[in-house]
């Protein structure tokens, strides 16, 4: 079951006060960016963040799951709390780095 398009704009309308906030469509799910950053992996309809230390405060005692298989495991996201998540996010945004721009190939 893919993540409905209703579903990633509450997602991220929710955390919307974390800074500029979008999204991409990324293998029939979604990732939620904050200041360019990617913050909340979106899939099935479930919110997953990743497990780093800026963000146990709030979800230490959290669910865990993965995304996909093969994928380390992950805190699951209550989305439905406005101000939980839009903390997290804002703890996530000060530690996560901006991606790496792509090198385009050459033919």
């Amino acid at each position: 079951m893919a993540t409905d398009k209703e579903f990633i704009e509450f997602a991220c309308e929710q955390i919307r006060n974390a800074g500029e906030v979008t999204y991409k469509k990324m293998f029939g799910e979604y990732m939620a960016y904050v200041n360019g950053k990617p913050i909340l992996l979106v899939c099935d309809n479930t919110v997953y963040v990743k497990k780093v230390d800026a963000i146990e405060q709030y979800l230490g005692g959290a669910e865990t799951g993965t995304p996909y298989k093969g994928a380390k495991d992950h805190y699951i996201l209550d989305i439905d709390d406005g101000e939980l998540s839009e903390k997290v996010a804002i703890a996530l945004e000060k530690v996560t780095p901006l991606p790496k721009p792509r090198v385009k190939k050459s033919k």
